[in-house]
C-alpha cells in the first residue's frame, strides 16, 4: 500500500526542509567564509580547523546545558510552540548577521549562538513527532523528514553557491555575496516554518497544578534522571547514540573543513556535498520503506557498520575524486541513521513526556558533536595529520555499534 502523508505531517516535514538549509550552509559555505576570515588573521589551516571544532562544541555545551530544561519547560501544556518559535528567530537571525560579519573571532561568537538556538529548536521539534503521527507511521514520517529535507535545502544551496562562486561577474565582493547568501538561507528557514506554526497543536503534555513552570521544569527534570534507572533500554541506547551519532555530525558540521585543511579544492568540495544531498533524498526514503518489513534496529546498525568504514577511510583520503566517493557512501546512509533514530527513540519513550527525554537525546546528538570534533580538533594538532583525526572517529562508531546492541536486546 502506498504511504501516504496527512496535512499535518507534511507540515512539520517543511520544517526540516526549512532547517535543513542552515544545516548544509554550516557545513559547506560558512567553513570555507571562515577559513577566508582566518586566512586574512594570519591563522594556520590546522590550528583553523581546530578553532572550527572547539566552535561546534562550545555549541553542543550549551545545548547539553539549555536542551533539558527547555525540552521540559516544553512539556507543559502550552509552551512547546512558544519555545520552538523563540529558538528558531534567534537562530536565524544569527544567520543573517553571520553573514556581515568581517572578524573571524566575532564570526565564531555568532557561529555559536546561532548553532544552539537552530539546535534547541530542533529539540522541540523532534518532540513534536508523537502529536503529529502515531507510532505506527513514525519510522516513515521521521524518514520524509529527513530526505524532503535534503533535496529541499538544496534550492537556497544552489542560489548560494551560484552568489558564492560568481561574485565577481554580479560586480559584487566575496563579503556582500555571503551575506546575501546567508540572508537567503534565514528567510527561507523561517518561511518553511510558518505552516507548522499556524497549525501545531500540542497534544501530549504535562499539566503544572502548582508553583512557577520553571521551577515545575527542573522538578521533573531531576525526575526524569532517577526514571532512566528504570528504563535501562533508553538509558543504553542514549549512550549509544552519543557515540555514534557525534561521529555522524562531525563528519557533517566538519566536511567542508576537513577538506579545505587538505587542499582540495573549495568549488569540488562543495558540489561533492551538493551530490550528498541529493543521494541522501531516495536513500532515506528507501530505509524508511524498509523499515515496514526489517525491524528499524537491524538498518541503524548496518548504518552504524558503514560509518565505521568510512572514518578508516577518512584516514587514506588525500585526492578530489576519493572525497566525491565519500560525499556519496555518506549520502546513503545519512538521512537513514538519522530518522531511524529519531522514530526508534519516539517508540520506547512516554509520549507526554517527549520534551524531556528529546532534551536527554539532543544532548548526545542533533544538538552538536562535541566528543567528535574535540577528537577530531585534539588528535589534528597532536599529530599534525587531518586524516588521522577523522579516522579517529572510527572508535566512537565501534563503541555506539556495542551499546546499541546490548540495548535492543533488553
Amino acid at each position: 500500500m502506498k504511504f501516504r502523508l496527512n496535512s499535518m505531517e507534511k507540515k512539520w516535514i517543511l520544517y526540516d526542509v526549512g532547517n535543513s538549509a542552515f544545516t548544509l550552509l554550516v557545513s559547506t559555505i560558512m567553513p570555507i567564509y571562515f577559513n577566508y576570515l582566518a586566512d586574512q588573521a594570519g591563522i594556520s589551516e590546522v590550528n583553523y580547523l581546530a578553532y572550527w571544532g572547539y566552535a561546534t562544541s562550545a555549541a553542543t555545551i550549551i545545548v547539553a546545558l539549555l536542551g533539558p530544561v527547555l525540552g521540559t519547560a516544553s512539556d507543559t501544556k502550552g509552551r512547546r510552540k512558544k519555545i520552538f518559535l523563540a529558538s528558531l528567530l534567534v537562530g536565524a537571525i544569527g544567520c543573517v548577521f553571520l553573514g556581515f560579519t568581517q572578524s573571524w573571532l566575532w564570526f565564531i561568537l555568532l557561529f555559536v549562538i546561532a548553532k544552539s538556538a537552530y539546535s534547541l529548536s530542533l529539540v522541540v521539534y523532534d518532540s513534536m513527532l508523537p502529536d503529529i503521527t502515531t507510532e505506527e507511521r513514525s519510522d516513515e514520517v521521521s524518514a520524509q523528514g529527513y530526505a524532503w529535507g535534503y533535496i529541499g535545502s538544496c534550492i537556497p544551496f544552489i542560489l548560494s553557491l551560484l552568489l558564492v562562486l560568481s561574485y565577481e561577474s554580479l560586480g559584487l565582493t566575496m563579503k556582500t555575496a555571503m551575506g546575501i547568501a546567508f540572508f537567503l538561507v534565514a528567510v527561507w528557514w523561517i518561511a518553511m516554518s510558518v505552516p507548522l506554526l499556524k497549525s501545531y497543536t500540542q497534544t501530549h503534555y504535562q499539566i503544572v497544578t502548582s508553583g512557577s513552570n520553571l521551577a515545575a521544569s527542573f522538578r521533573r527534570l531531576g525526575g526524569i534522571f532517577s526514571e532512566l534507572k528504570e528504563r535501562r533500554k533508553v538509558l543504553f541506547f542514549l549512550l549509544a547514540f552519543f557515540f555514534y551519532i557525534d561521529g555522524v555530525y562531525t563528519i557533517i558540521d566538519m566536511a567542508t573543513a576537513y577538506g579545505t585543511a587538505l587542499g582540495l579544492d573549495s568549488t569540488g568540495l562543495l558540489l561533492a556535498l551538493l551530490v550528498t544531498q541529493i543521494v541522501a533524498f531516495p536513500a532515506a526514503l528507501i530505509f524508511g520503506r524498509l523499515s515496514r518489513k526489517a525491524q528499524s534496529s537491524k538498518l541503524i546498525m548496518v548504518c552504524i557498520g558503514a560509518y565505521f568504514l568510512v572514518a578508516l577511510y577518512g584516514i587514506i583520503l588525500e585526492k578530489q575524486y576519493q572525497f566525491w566517493i565519500l560525499a556519496v557512501v555518506v549520502g546513503m546512509f545519512q538521512g537513514a541513521i538519522q530518522s531511524l533514530s529519531r522514530s526508534y527513540f519516539v517508540k520506547i519513550i512516554p509520549a507526554d513526556k517527549s520534551g524531556e527525554f528529546f532534551g536527554l537525546y539532543d544532548i548526545c546528538g542533533k544538538g552538536a558533536s562535541f566528543a567528535g570534533t574535540m577528537l577530531v580538533s585534539i588528535i589534528s594538532q597532536l599529530s599534525g595529520s587531518v586524516n588521522l583525526g577523522v579516522g579517529a572517529l572510527s572508535v566512537m562508531f565501534l563503541i555506539g555499534f556495542l551499546l546499541f546492541l546490548k540495548a535492543d536486546r533488553m
